[in-house]
């Protein structure tokens, strides 16, 4: 179940200790373990984590193949892919050479408490591509441990899709490569803020806690005001997850026909025009009942504190993953509301002491998203919104452009400073 695997590829790496990528010579990765796959490289997307090793903020001091987001063709498998492999996840039993395949951006196993709960991005066996241990996908070619409880046969995506609304044939390569991390993240981050316990009473009309144990008939409750239940969140950040988290974040309260106001965060200009680019795609009907607004700094902070007279967001998407982020996100949050942290934090400490938080009874969450968990819900708005996902180079295009491997040095000191959005590698160009 091999092809062959001699000679050397095209790898984007990272020479430490930082700002340093250069395209190498790398050997062709082989099958080493039974679960192994072997994947052809078609496209490979540089996210804004890359931008971590980059500038050296994650002690890192060898040199890696980056990258984990990558489509493309199995062309090895190990041992463990055969039929009848029944007590294993199904893709050992089903997946072939020739299947075109994507990833999360972490392996998963599939078998462990965590996989099986839905927490697949902390498996037992977990592991990040893009580091020393795990060569990433900005090559041409990429070794997967564990591959059946890792990939996603696309396939598989094409039935699932079925049920949906969209159709798989339609879709790009290109907006495919957005379910390995930016689109699950971002439904991650809005699923996340508009399910926690303190959020529930303005979207139910009860009152905590009544509004995560239900209330009967009898019940001598207070009954909510209409202004108890007026919605404000902000999302700091509108790198490529934090427009994907604002698009989850519209449709979900659009669907749910909740009255809003959102102010979306962002001190880099062109970033604030494409997303009111974006926006402006999305029809009246589907916004619901609300409003949104893009804004730098300052007058975002202005509008949270008009909006609400000063209390502040029911809830705040953090998406950028540093400290300075993170203070924002705590003076616009409103006394036990909630900060969602999806953004990639680093080695210096969280600017809060504990009586500040307990002062506000904020409550936190952080950490990676589950992408498995999460692809039938990002994989159905990704069907349903092509007009956003679907295009490339447009004004209301999420994805900016996609260039060849060999341009990889000039393409994440652009997106490093901010002067392009998201970027797609073609290793092959």
């Amino acid at each position: 179940m091999s092809a062959d695997l001699n000679g050397t590829q095209k790898a984007v790496r990272s020479h430490p200790p930082a700002f340093d990528i250069r395209v190498d010579r790398v050997p062709i990765p082989k099958v080493e373990h039974p679960d192994d796959a072997i994947v052809k490289i078609r496209l490979a997307g540089l996210c804004g984590s890359d931008l971590h090793v980059f500038r050296g903020h994650e002690d890192v001091h060898e040199v890696l193949t980056c990258g984990h987001e990558f489509l493309g063709e199995v062309i090895a498998l190990g041992e463990s892919f055969k039929p009848g492999s029944d007590r294993r996840p199904p893709l050992y039993s089903s997946l072939k050479v020739g299947d075109t395949v994507i990833a999360p951006f972490t392996v998963s196993c599939g078998e462990c408490h965590f996989c099986r709960i839905g927490f697949t991005c902390r498996c037992e066996r977990n592991m990040l591509f893009g580091t020393p241990a795990t060569p990433g996908g900005q090559a041409q070619y990429v070794r997967v441990p564990f591959a059946g409880g890792t990939l996603y046969n696309l396939s598989s995506i094409a039935k699932a899709a079925s049920t949906m609304r969209g159709n798989i044939n339609s879709i790009a390569d290109t907006s495919l490569l957005l379910l390995c991390d930016n689109l699950p993240t971002g439904v991650f981050a809005a699923f996340q803020a508009l399910s926690h316990p303190k959020f529930l009473p303005m979207s139910t009309g009860l009152p905590y806690p009544l509004s995560s144990l239900g209330a009967s008939a009898e019940s001598e409750a207070l009954t909510l005001l209409p202004e108890d239940r007026a919605l404000t969140i902000a999302v700091v950040g509108l790198g490529p997850v934090g427009m994907c988290a604002s698009i989850a974040l519209l449709d979900m309260l659009g669907a749910r026909q909740l009255k809003y106001k959102v102010v979306a965060i962002e001190p880099v200009e062109a970033r604030r025009k494409r997303m009111e680019a974006i926006f402006s795609i999305i029809s009246k009907t589907e916004k619901g009942f609300g409003e949104y607004v893009v804004a730098d700094i300052e007058i975002g902070k202005a509008l949270v504190k008009e909006w609400t007279g000063g209390i502040g967001c029911n809830a705040v998407i953090e998406v950028v993953g540093n400290p300075s982020a993170l203070t924002l996100a705590y003076d616009v949050v409103r006394p036990f509301g909630g900060i969602h942290s999806i953004g990639v934090h680093q080695e210096p400490m969280m600017p809060f002491q504990g009586r500040q938080l307990y002062d506000k009874n904020v409550s936190f969450d952080f950490g990676r998203c589950p992408v498995r968990a999460m692809l039938p819900m990002a994989l159905d708005l990704l069907l349903r919104r092509q007009d956003i996902f679907g295009t490339v180079g447009g004004d209301g295009s999420l994805i900016e452009k996609v260039v060849s491997i060999d341009e990889a040095a000039k393409a994440y000191e652009e997106f490093n400073t901010g002067k392009c959005n998201k970027t797609i590698f073609d290793p092959w160009r």
